[in-house]
């Protein structure tokens, strides 16, 4: 008896330790915890007999409980990575009913060209790692200058990232700074000094230095990225279906964003150089000498070295990049399916015919799409339960325009920051547009208030790494750890830009563009236009307003239920 109470103690002791594998202890039972709590919250109200509002408050706080505990694994990334206690709280809230399998799949399927994005324009970024390498080394040996370095990554990001996908962009930089930190690595490896000897001693603090100094440039790009994708139709996803409900063009979107873009811009390169300038929250650092020495050593060998057929290698890839950023810009097909042909172009004349060699390109991005499909499940939750509701309702409540476009500008900030920017901004251009229709607010105002939804989404969400998927890609991707940047590290650096442009991009938003709105008109830079398909909405929403009066429904009315979703279908259209 006693060799089976062993057995199977020794059993327990092993999926103890095999559950969530080397994290540490705190880590799993703060993990079990929220597989307890979540269904004690979700079905509180139902246990103790509470009335439908009641119930309706519980699954609310068991929603927002959820998001918390998802943005608490994000930030514990280092310690576990988000897939699997993520996931497992995710999985605990289909089987429980905060949303249905079904939501998930739309969600999913709404969001495939992202999907297609990470798992093939990822990759061929991978196939052009040689010609990247090769230009920024010049670049990083050229220019030794540390804030005229930063200028660079900053605003090369932010130019591409108004013409390009932010996510592609940023992969094409984590792709550089792992080539570098992998050539200074290979190096010190081969290093045969004691591990206490003072050669020893300084490598580890190169080591340290040359980690600070690719965390900043790091961070200069990911702020890049926001300072770019907030100014063009394009510039980010959620920017496309702004454009679209206000039936703007890319030039008309370009014009109208531009009062609240260029301040952002020319305040976020500011930044740049004022926290390369005193050292503020880890910028600052320069690149040790000997690992400069290194890179230029590599740089020097690989010139020298390269074969006819290297530089072959180079031109082919250079002509795919070249057909990247043209097919990206002229949106020839979804970015996805571009990174597929780059990679069909590359391997096939760069002679990559294995399938092992192939394979190699999607090791780093398939965990990352994996990761995503779980926030997805997340945003299903916050649809299903309405976790934004009560904010909407808040803000069209408002009768001053100005306070009016000032709380949508945080709400839309604060929501992207712990959500997805796509799913918020769609929620309030609809609810803005149902506004308009319904002769809520006017055209100016609806136009207004569509800037602010875009400057919303794109700028404040900056303060949180999953505020956008590219900030949650950098985060998770295999670099992260090598340069020891956490959640909570780039939350600290990126906190200089955040107030900056926060405080810029809303007084630009607020008291700048409004005023600026007229001159643009007067100018010729844009013209007023109905928006598109608002009369057939009207017609709808005075057939539905017939019906109602015709059943002897009214707002105040007889009728809780079919007023609550009459206030429900914005967000259900967006969904």
């Amino acid at each position: 008896m006693s060799n089976v109470d062993a057995s199977s103690n020794g059993v327990m002791r092993s999926l103890s330790a095999n559950f969530l594998g080397s994290a540490p202890v705190w880590y799993k039972f703060t993990t079990l915890l929220f597989l307890v709590i979540n269904p004690l919250i979700f079905f509180s109200a139902s246990i103790f007999g509470g009335s439908a509002e009641a119930v309706y408050w519980a699954h609310f706080t068991a929603g927002w409980a959820l998001i918390i505990e998802f943005i608490f694994t994000l930030a514990m990334a280092l310690k576990c990575y988000p897939l699997q206690p993520g996931g497992l709280i995710t999985i605990e809230a289909l089987f429980i009913g905060m949303t249905s399998t079904e939501e998930v799949y739309k969600e999913i399927l709404g969001n495939v060209d992202v999907l297609l994005l990470l798992m093939f324009m990822v990759a061929a970024i991978y196939f052009v790692r040689s010609l990247l390498l090769f230009s920024f080394s010049k670049i990083l040996c050229s220019v030794r200058n540390k804030i005229a370095l930063s200028l660079i990554f900053c605003g090369g990001a932010a130019f591409l990232s108004a013409f390009l996908d932010a996510l592609t962009v940023l992969a094409v930089i984590i792709s550089i700074a792992m080539g570098f930190y992998t050539i200074y690595n290979k190096v010190v490896s081969s290093s045969s000094a004691a591990p206490e000897s003072e050669a020893a001693k300084q490598q580890r603090n190169d080591l340290h230095q040359f980690r600070a100094f690719l965390r900043s440039l790091m961070m200069h790009a990911a702020i890049g990225t926001a300072l770019g994708g907030i100014c063009t139709l394009v510039g980010e996803p959620q920017n496309l279906i702004i454009g679209k409900h206000a039936g703007w063009e890319f030039g008309e979107f370009f014009f109208r964003m531009l009062p609240v873009s260029l301040p952002v811009l020319v305040f976020g390169l500011i930044t740049c150089v004022l926290v390369e300038r005193f050292k503020i929250l880890g910028y600052g650092e320069k690149i040790p000498e000997s690992v400069f020495k290194i890179l230029k050593d590599y740089n020097d060998q690989t010139n020298s070295q390269m074969t006819t057929k290297d530089k072959a290698k180079l031109i082919i890839q250079g002509i795919a990049c070249v057909w990247l950023v043209l097919a990206l810009a002229l949106h020839l097909a979804v970015p996805g399916m571009i990174g597929l042909s780059v990679i069909i172009l590359v391997s096939s004349f760069c002679g990559v015919t294995s399938e092992g060699e192939i394979g190699k390109a999607f090791t780093e991005n398939m965990p990352f799409v994996c990761v995503i499909c779980v926030f997805f499940a997340i945003i299903a939750v916050i649809s299903s339960n309405d976790l934004f509701g009560p904010v909407a309702k808040l803000i069209f409540s408002m009768q001053d325009e100005t306070h009016q476009l000032s709380v949508l500008f945080f709400a839309n900030g604060l929501l992207s920051a712990v959500s997805d920017n796509v799913f918020v901004g769609t929620l309030f251009m609809t609810q803005c547009l149902h506004a308009y229709a319904a002769n809520v607010i006017s055209l100016d105002q609806f136009e207004h208030m569509a800037i602010a939804v875009n400057a919303g989404t794109n700028i404040p969400s900056i303060i949180t790494p999953n505020g956008q998927s590219a900030f949650l890609f950098l985060l998770t991707s295999a670099l992260a750890p090598l340069i020891r940047l956490s959640y909570l590290r780039m939350m600290k650096m990126a906190l200089p830009y955040a107030l900056v442009l926060v405080i810029a991009s809303h007084v630009s938003t607020v008291y700048i563009m409004p005023r600026f709105d007229v001159d643009l008109v007067k100018w010729g830079l844009v013209t007023d236009h109905e928006v598109p398909g608002i009369e057939q909405l009207r017609a709808e929403i005075k057939a539905r307003q017939a019906e109602e009066s015709k059943l002897g429904v009214s707002d105040e009315g007889t009728a809780p239920a079919a007023k609550a979703a009459e206030d429900e279908a914005p967000a259900a259209e967006a969904k």
